[in-house]
């Protein structure tokens, strides 16, 4: 009696909770279909391709080129101090090919050019072109005028070392005079330039002389060249400006 009782009481729930029927849905709106928008992602997915595609090609465009290995001073030769290094080619630099290196040799640096410089064809010129207000001074040193390793490059001072002023007379003239106080200490010139030095790594040779050309104010070049001339300069190296 209890299960029919159990049974029959059940008889009237759901065993689950009812589903709407397919025809109760409300419809869904259609796509709004935006081809302008489609067209532009296809446009910018094919120039990010073109891109890609000329980066790739441009960066396989490359050229070999001058590269200087050392500090070339203004007036002064390439010289052997030259290797080559491949860069991208550009039409609106000046680069100067490598395989022009032998020309370049024949001409002088306009002004100073330093080490791991990219060679560009106004960086020189023919014939020696000096800045403006400097003059070119070649001296001729002997053994203890000039010190150990001097080298194109290094700023040196330049000193008279009066010699041959020594026994000169009470009538001497102002010309003299001066000479004379070079020779009490005064440089004739405090900061020149050396440019070139013949002999170069003949430290060996102890009673070679060495050719030094220095670079100096034009003011001081006519004081320092009659020094020279006379065999009476000696230079020391100072700290460079």
């Amino acid at each position: 009696m209890k299960i029919q009782e159990r049974t029959g009481a059940g008889a009237g729930r759901s065993a689950a909770p009812a589903q709407p029927s397919v025809g109760d849905r409300l419809p869904s709106p259609p796509r709004e279909r935006k081809p302008a928008l489609a067209a532009l992602a296809v446009l910018l997915i094919l120039l990010g391709a073109l891109g890609a595609t000329m980066l790739v090609l441009r960066v396989g465009d490359r050229v070999e080129v001058v590269k200087v290995t050392a500090d070339i001073q203004a007036g002064e030769s390439i010289g052997d101090n030259a290797t080559s290094v491949m860069v991208a080619a550009d039409d609106s630099i000046n680069y100067v090919e490598w395989t022009k290196l032998e020309a370049l040799k024949d001409l002088k640096a306009k002004s100073t050019i330093y080490k791991d410089t990219v060679v560009m064809g106004q960086m020189f010129a023919a014939g020696e072109a000096l800045p403006a207000g400097k003059a070119s001074v070649g001296l001729a040193l002997k053994e203890g005028q000039y010190p150990t390793g001097i080298k194109p490059g290094d700023i040196v001072a330049a000193y008279r070392t009066g010699a041959n002023n020594s026994g000169s007379s009470g009538s001497s003239d102002s010309s003299d005079s001066d000479a004379s106080s070079s020779a009490s200490g005064g440089a004739i010139v405090t900061d020149a330039r050396v440019t070139a030095v013949k002999g170069e790594g003949d430290s060996t040779v102890t009673t070679g002389n060495k050719a030094v050309t220095v670079l100096v104010d034009e003011g001081d070049a006519a004081a320092l060249a009659s020094a020279a001339a006379a065999g009476e300069v000696a230079v020391v190296r100072v700290p460079g400006k």
